[in-house]
């Protein structure tokens, strides 16, 4: 299930972003990349323990504390620190599956890609392309959302960037080790939590609503990793 969490970043957090990137130090995106994937991709990154993209990461991580949709839907047990790449004229990422473990950048953790995520900078209007195309049960989805926006999507899917054609696309995106690691039960739990929240709002003297928070809860204990 692709999941997508309006304006994640404010505007003033994004000018900060824009303002730091623009005289950011940036590598070949390839250095990060797997075998096969290192054949198709073609973008700038900052490496993984670039001071400005860990500082950056911050900003980010801070908004993702505070996000309670994204909480609901990621049920998150461990994080990678956000990483930012670039598109310009001409650079894409091909068809491609994210590594199912990945290292930190200090080489003594790693995480279970159960989720990946990206949180586009750019407006969309300020490039041509570069949209992030997943493949689902449904076929190839296209997304490209406003700027400070994210889309959260399985870590199993196929998915790829199409060719940026004008402008420049400027992204965050890491992955999550959910405490679910099973993505039908994971989106069984969101719509439950969100089916609740909506009761909780529109009727909060609803006596049901302690019983399907208790559905709710055993379930979690009955999927989650310890």
């Amino acid at each position: 299930m692709l999941i997508k969490i309006d304006q994640l970043l404010n505007a003033e957090d994004l000018a900060h972003c824009h303002r730091e990137l623009r005289s950011a130090n940036w590598s070949d995106g390839r250095g990060s990349a797997g075998y096969l994937s290192r054949k198709v991709k073609s973008n700038d990154q900052l490496p993984d323990n670039h001071p400005l993209g860990l500082k950056l990461g911050e900003i980010v991580m801070t908004a993702l504390q505070n996000n309670q949709r994204f909480t609901a839907a990621a049920l998150p047990m461990k994080m990678m620190p956000p990483l930012f790449n670039r598109y310009r004229q001409n650079q894409h990422y091909g068809r491609h599956i994210d590594g199912a473990i990945r290292p930190f950048a200090d080489g003594q953790q790693r995480i279970r890609t159960d989720l990946s995520a990206t949180v586009f900078l750019s407006a969309p209007e300020d490039y041509d392309g570069g949209e992030l195309v997943i493949e689902d049960t449904f076929g190839p989805r296209q997304v490209k959302l406003a700027a400070g926006s994210m889309v959260l999507y399985p870590g199993s899917s196929v998915h790829y960037v199409n060719p940026v054609t004008r402008g420049e696309r400027l992204a965050s995106f890491f992955w999550i080790q959910s405490m679910v690691r099973s993505d039908q039960q994971r989106n069984i739990l969101y719509e439950l939590d969100c089916a609740i929240q909506k009761i909780a709002a529109e009727n909060p003297q609803q006596s049901a609503l302690t019983d399907l928070a208790g559905v709710y809860h055993n379930l979690l204990r009955c999927w989650a990793d310890s």
